[in-house]
């Protein structure tokens, strides 16, 4: 199926022409190619077979496609709106932002999906307690400020707290949204589960009225390893001031109740009390109501003034369409709609007035509100009935979840009758389509009991896929809100991305069948220990021993030490990392690195005029000497002509006189001629250098 040919296009006669060129080479004592051979007879019937299934599968149905990549665990990536988290900068006041409130960045457009408060509240102190004494790391909510903070100190350890203080917090039972940015420098490998977090455990408190109280959080940071978001929800009980804390406020603490930090926290940013906001614009908005006699409904569109009403007279029936009444003058199928300032208007429903209303229930009354682009082009066309009929929409880059059609038909007594519909929706009868939101197109793969059915757009949002994906940083303006006021992002998009199409699917099958996951090859144990997730790893070499039929893993953790060993948590990480891709029958070890100096002697002439040409030779040495920050690995030659070369290259260098080198630790690095040959697990770095430098004079 994934590499299946144009068999439409190949005839019968094609295929055997194929096979009867194919026949020498598969048996030379086959000679007999006459139709009245038995061998050539059974060649054709199976040929004639493969030409039918062929155009069989070759016109297989993209639900069918899909299906079966799903048997194989590879379903299509649905395709998601990129997230941020935003802080107010100014003075909101107290209030709410709307749902779909527009925040913008040039032409990209971030909209809230529900009503999200003003940021009323404000970070006032961050102060961590280590060592017996408070520490002040106020600054890290102030902008003007990127300093890095260790905020437990030089060695972290169980019971070291930080306190997060503000002006208020929000209600019991709310959330509380902060970013916290930590240093970028630090590689660390992605983990699926960020809780799953091997090096530091924290618990999370809230001051209140009883003390202090444990509160639920979720943790994206990992215990602080990684910059990212932290959802706290607040504690039923009432919140208090704390004042053991050199600022008194409303507090938040985190204490580690594990410490095995492999890098010390580095903060370099705390931004707090912040609410979400998602890359899509809303050109349509269909929202379902319960029956109720009023309806107050917001929506920033809505000041375009395009509004559809349906509603559900009987259960498990279509809806009817209801027309806007300014007054109730009129009798029939109307509401009484009123409008309001900033996309504010209500819809009113009296039987006694109108003659009709929606019944009690859940879904009982549908408003579509449309902008004008939309309402301009809102019918798409007609259901003809035939297979893989496709229709194209009048936007492209469709948010999935946000999208559904009005398919309107009669029914029995000749009236409308209205539907909603979405993509890919099983039932009896029903619309079954779907959406290629990439390329703006529907395919309807049966249309059920919808034939000549008209379709008209209810619903839709577009987005822009990865590019909403944008860096941390940015100021961004509300439409409609106050110019004072700019929102910022303290951390990136995340998460944008269409959805994939059956190409996509068919090339990650691809990719995943022809990647290793077994380890054979010494290049596999290396690919594997440098990926092994929630690790810094700077440098990896593995070397294969058949006669032992061992793997000796040499590994260098990326840490703050400047010359690190390797840790026993790494060490259980690895092995189990490793354990799941081995051979059976191959044993493996991993060796912690050692580290030997380089010592050097030496004596140059240098040029006349060149200043500090001793800090450029000895810079050029340790550069070259230095295993743990050059390319060079664990167990590479140190090559006297290559250290030499680079120095004599030097601009300021005339020539060298005099030049050695020697391990300074002989037993784990041996000197052969002038070229030192360290052990498997050894990096070298610079030792001493006895640098004489003459200055040449002709």
């Amino acid at each position: 199926m994934l590499r299946i040919e144009n068999t439409l296009s190949r005839t019968f006669e094609e295929r055997m022409a194929d096979n009867y060129a194919a026949l020498p080479l598969i048996s030379s004592e086959w000679t007999n190619y006459n139709p009245s051979d038995p061998g050539i007879t059974i060649l054709e019937n199976l040929t004639a077979f493969e030409a039918l299934q062929g155009s069989k599968i070759n016109n297989l149905s993209y639900r069918a496609k899909i299906m079966l990549l799903a048997m194989a665990g590879f379903k299509p990536v649905k395709g998601k709106c990129s997230r941020l988290l935003l802080s107010c900068e100014g003075d909101a006041g107290s209030g709410t932002f709307p749902a779909n409130q527009r925040f913008l960045l040039g032409d990209m457009v971030y909209e809230t999906r529900r009503v999200v408060d003003h940021c009323a509240h404000h970070l006032t102190g961050i102060f961590s307690y280590y060592d017996g004494s408070f520490h002040n790391y106020s600054y890290l909510f102030d902008r003007e400020y990127n300093i890095q903070a260790k905020v437990f100190g030089e060695a972290p350890k169980e019971g070291d707290s930080i306190f997060f203080l503000a002006d208020s917090l929000p209600e019991a039972g709310q959330e509380a949204l902060f970013y916290i940015t930590l240093d970028a420098r630090v590689n660390r490998n992605t983990v699926e589960d960020r809780a799953d977090n091997i090096f530091a455990a924290l618990k999370w408190e809230c001051y209140t009225e009883e003390g202090f109280k444990e509160i639920k959080v979720k943790d994206y940071t990992g215990a602080f390893l990684v910059s990212g978001e932290l959802k706290l929800r607040m504690p039923a009980e009432k919140c208090a001031v704390y004042d053991e804390t050199p600022v008194k406020g409303y507090c938040i603490k985190a204490t580690l109740t594990r410490a095995n930090y492999d890098v010390r926290p580095k903060f370099t940013a705390v931004d707090a009390f912040l609410f979400e906001v998602w890359q899509r614009d809303t050109r349509s908005l269909s929202l379902t109501f319960q029956k109720s006699n009023k309806l107050n409904i917001l929506s920033p569109i809505a000041n375009e003034g395009y509004i559809l009403v349906f509603g559900k007279e009987k259960k498990g029936s279509s809806y009817k369409r209801y027309e806007l009444a300014v007054n109730g003058d009129v009798r029939g199928r109307y509401c009484l709609y009123t409008p309001g300032a900033n996309g504010n208007f209500t819809l009113e429903f009296d039987r006694k007035k109108f003659g009709y209303e929606p019944e009690r229930l859940k879904d009982a009354i549908k408003v579509v509100i449309y902008s004008e682009e939309i309402m301009r082009r809102y019918k798409v066309g007609s259901v003809v009935g035939y297979d893989d009929q496709e229709i194209e929409l009048p936007v492209k880059h469709i948010v999935t979840e946000s999208f559904s059609l009005i398919a309107k038909r009669k029914d029995e007594n000749g009236e409308d009758i209205f539907d909603f519909v979405r993509p890919e929706k099983d039932g009896e009868d029903a619309l079954y389509y779907h959406l290629l939101e990439d390329d703006g197109r529907i395919v309807i793969e049966d249309a059920g009991d919808f034939i000549g059915a008209e379709l008209f757009m209810a619903g839709v949002a577009v987005f822009e896929g990865e590019k909403g994906n944008i860096r941390a940083g940015n100021y961004f303006r509300g439409e409609g809100l106050d110019k004072s006021l700019s929102f910022y992002n303290p951390g990136p998009g995340v998460g944008g991305c269409y959805s994939e199409v059956l190409s996509d699917v068919k090339n990650r099958f691809r990719e995943d069948v022809y990647t290793p996951y077994t380890c054979v090859t010494a290049e596999d144990y290396e690919r594997a220990t440098a990926s092994t997730p929630g690790l810094c790893i700077k440098k990896v070499k593995a070397r294969m021993d058949e006669m032992e039929n061992l793997v000796h893993i040499s590994v260098m953790p990326g840490t703050d030490e400047e010359h690190p060993k390797l840790s026993d948590t790494y060490k259980d990480a690895i092995f189990d990392m490793l354990t799941q891709r081995r051979l059976i029958t191959t044993r493996f070890q991993i060796l912690s690195p050692i580290y030997v100096g380089v010592a050097v002697r030496s004596t140059v002439y240098v040029k006349r005029h060149y200043r500090d040409s001793r800090a450029e030779i000895e810079n050029c040495l340790r550069e070259k000497l230095d295993y743990t920050k050059a390319d060079k690995n664990f167990g590479d030659p140190l090559k006297f002509e290559e250290v030499v070369r680079a120095v004599d290259d030097l601009d300021c260098v005339e020539y060298i006189y005099e030049f050695s080198m020697r391990p300074e630790n002989p037993k784990k690095a041996s000197l052969k001629d002038t070229d030192i040959y360290p052990e498997e697990n050894c990096l070298l770095y610079p030792g001493q250098i006895d640098l004489e430098i003459v200055t040449y004079d002709k």
